[in-house]
């Protein structure tokens, strides 16, 4: 699980890296979006992933690894608007504050990942990146139905473990992309 440990936080540096750079070219301009854009933003993503994967093709310049990584930023803004509602209009958020925010909900799920990796076995490793896009696409799914029901839940997990699922799922399918490209 050590090997796992490395893999993630090397995929959640590239990730944050990226959401840090384009915060200081945006702002936080993302946070006008309520959750369920950016859970429609977090679908757009995986469908053109899963196009990728079937058409092998593509016309814009945007790689199934860019896209997860999209996934992966998109759902953690999704978890920061759960949890952080805008105050009138005002849609900055101090920068501190949301990068600390940022590590914080990536420690969570990772501590998941680490939970679920003991009591699965590491399963994910023998899955079909494919396979993965997919699940994140019935998540996605689950997500909007949630949301329909305005968040209410009878027995299932709320949107937040399935925002977390997402992340973890993008994080093992860039790992897998990138032993499959060594």
């Amino acid at each position: 699980m050590e090997k796992t440990n490395k893999q993630y936080d090397s995929v959640i540096e590239e990730a944050f890296n990226i959401f840090e750079l384009k915060t200081k070219d945006y702002g936080t301009a993302w946070r006008i979006l309520r959750p369920s854009s950016l859970t429609d933003q977090i679908f757009i993503k995986a469908s053109r992933v899963r196009s990728l994967q079937e058409k092998c093709a593509q016309k814009v310049d945007e790689n199934q690894e860019d896209a997860f990584i999209g996934i992966l930023n998109y759902s953690v803004m999704a978890m920061i608007q759960l949890d952080h509602k805008i105050e009138a209009d005002n849609y900055e958020m101090d920068h501190d504050l949301l990068f600390g925010t940022y590590k914080k909900y990536i420690q969570e799920t990772k501590d998941l990942m680490l939970a679920k990796n003991h009591d699965y076995g590491e399963a994910w490793r023998d899955m079909r990146v494919s396979s993965i896009t997919d699940l994140i696409l019935m998540k996605l799914l689950r997500i909007k139905k949630i949301e329909e029901n305005k968040g209410e839940t009878l027995i299932s997990e709320g949107l937040k473990a399935n925002y977390q699922d997402i992340l973890n799922y993008a994080v093992f399918a860039l790992i897998l992309l990138k032993e499959e490209n060594n």
